[in-house]
């Protein structure tokens, strides 16, 4: 991720402003908010100005993901070139949903919150629309797990914790 995010930084931070960059690179899926903080930290741009842009990003395409992945699903599982893509998808986001059915919204909200690879709102959102979570119980758990990546992110990403315990 951060090859990616250096790349970013790289190519676009003299194209576009910081801002943009940063806002673009938290909606891309396996970036999120992560590698928007990331570049934020890389382009030298305040924490705070930063993490609205990254939240805001981020969380953008999540009620898109919820609302219209189901239909694009089915619609793309009838062209063979792309069934196999759908079927690899939904069983990827059945298998990692498994831990996550006794408690919905925890389980969510954790998954999206740790930032580890896999996970975050894009992969969030999959499991919620494939688990078929009520929208505003899925919308809710993504939003408060990004806001958790998102300080932890920002803790390692601009040297909190380093400043905090100096």
């Amino acid at each position: 991720m951060e090859v990616l995010a250096e790349w970013f930084a790289e190519n676009l931070g003299d194209v576009i402003s910081p801002e943009a960059v940063i806002f673009i690179v938290s909606m891309i899926p396996i970036l999120e908010c992560r590698g928007g903080l990331v570049v934020a930290s890389l382009l030298k741009v305040n924490i705070w100005k930063a993490i609205p842009l990254c939240v805001l990003g981020n969380v953008l395409p999540m009620p898109f993901i919820l609302l219209l992945l189901d239909k694009v699903f089915k619609v793309m599982k009838n062209f063979k070139l792309t069934r196999g893509l759908v079927e690899k998808l939904e069983d990827r986001a059945k298998n990692r949903s498994e831990a996550l059915e006794n408690g919905e919204f925890i389980g969510l909200l954790l998954f999206v919150g740790i930032p580890l690879p896999g996970t975050g709102g894009w992969t969030g959102s999959l499991i919620a629309s494939v688990m078929k979570i009520d929208f505003k119980k899925a919308i809710c758990a993504i939003l408060l797990g990004i806001l958790m990546a998102t300080v932890i992110v920002s803790i390692l990403s601009y040297g909190l914790l380093a400043n905090i315990v100096s």
